[in-house]
């Protein structure tokens, strides 16, 4: 099990909030030029994902084929579910 220290930091009237130092070298996003964070919500709270921008023609067509796939996948789950709801 890893063990975090925890830390209470601000957040600005517009949602703005500053990652310390040492939160923004663990997650690697003081070496990259444009540092980007995915943000996914859950239950238990907010977890950050370091992210990186790729422009799509460097993606591999093969990889934009899966991911298609999976969101269509994922799609039919959401509606299957909304309708036996009704």
């Amino acid at each position: 099990m890893q063990h975090c220290r925890m830390t209470a930091i601000p957040v600005s009237k517009r949602g703005t909030v500053t990652l310390p130092p040492e939160v923004r070298r663990k997650l690697g996003l003081e070496s990259v030029p444009h540092p980007m964070l995915l943000v996914e919500l859950r239950e238990d709270g907010v977890f950050l994902h370091p992210a990186s921008a790729v422009p799509v023609r460097d993606i591999p067509i093969g990889q934009m084929r899966k991911w298609i796939k999976e969101d269509e996948k994922g799609a039919e789950k959401f509606w299957k579910k909304k309708k036996s709801r009704r």
